[in-house]
């Protein structure tokens, strides 16, 4: 059996089959009086039979097979003339331990080689997003006064203007979108004095460069019709 420097194997030797004589009986008494060792044998039997059960059986060539029945066939329990009985334990004990590691080698590398791949992992790429620029205008006053200053966020639908108009009292101010030869469009009543106006869905394809911006006196409330139906007293055109 094993020597003092070797690991006990003979639970694995028992479950291989390689114990005969009175090794196997001592292993045999071992199984029934000791449950460690009997745990360990089945252990070692339902490891080996998953291997096994997943390679298909080989025939041994002829040569191979002559040796291993000439060697079953020779006398045993008789030594060489330069051995001796802890000397064949040993060699035993360090041919049973290679083959094990063998064993759990090709167990491992098996596992390894059958495991799937790793999925890529896919890091996203942000493109930047270019925030349209604002459009911007100077209103200029039909009469007297000075400019105002107007621009258009598309970014967020919104006009707004710095300052305001002369509005007669029961009156109001309207802005007004022109695109082309379109008919007006409202954007809605502006206070006297600095406004921000949110534009409409349904106006805000026509807030574009060249658009013109037009403020009405129309009115309280804005106008009735839809369109302008008092005095425009100040226009400016949109641009980038």
């Amino acid at each position: 059996m094993a020597s003092d420097d070797l690991p006990d194997m003979t639970a694995a030797e028992l479950a291989l089959g390689l114990l005969d004589g009175s090794e196997r009986a001592s292993a045999l008494r071992r199984l029934a009086s000791e449950p460690g060792f009997a745990a360990e044998v089945e252990r070692w039997r339902d490891w080996l039979g998953a291997l096994f059960a997943d390679w298909p059986a080989v025939a041994a060539p002829d040569a191979v097979a002559a040796r291993v029945e000439a060697s079953l066939d020779a006398p045993r329990g008789v030594p060489a003339a330069n051995d001796n009985a802890g000397g064949v334990a040993r060699w035993r004990g360090l041919a049973m331990a290679a083959s094990i590691a063998a064993c759990l080698l090709l167990a491992v590398t098996t596992l390894l080689m059958l495991r799937p791949a790793p999925a890529p992992i896919r890091i996203p790429v942000r493109v930047p997003v270019t925030a349209p620029a604002p459009l911007l205008a100077a209103i200029v006053p039909t009469g007297k006064g000075a400019p105002i200053a107007a621009a258009y966020d598309p970014a967020s639908a919104t006009v707004r203007i710095a300052g305001g108009v002369d509005v007669p009292a029961g009156h109001s101010a309207q802005l007004w979108a022109i695109h082309g030869a379109d008919a007006p469009r409202s954007l809605g009543v502006i206070p006297a004095g600095p406004a921000r106006v949110v534009v409409p869905a349904a106006v805000r394809p026509a807030l574009a460069a060249e658009t013109v911006l037009a403020i009405s006196i129309e009115p309280a409330g804005g106008s009735p019709t839809g369109l302008p139906t008092g005095p425009v007293v100040a226009t400016g055109k949109l641009s980038g």
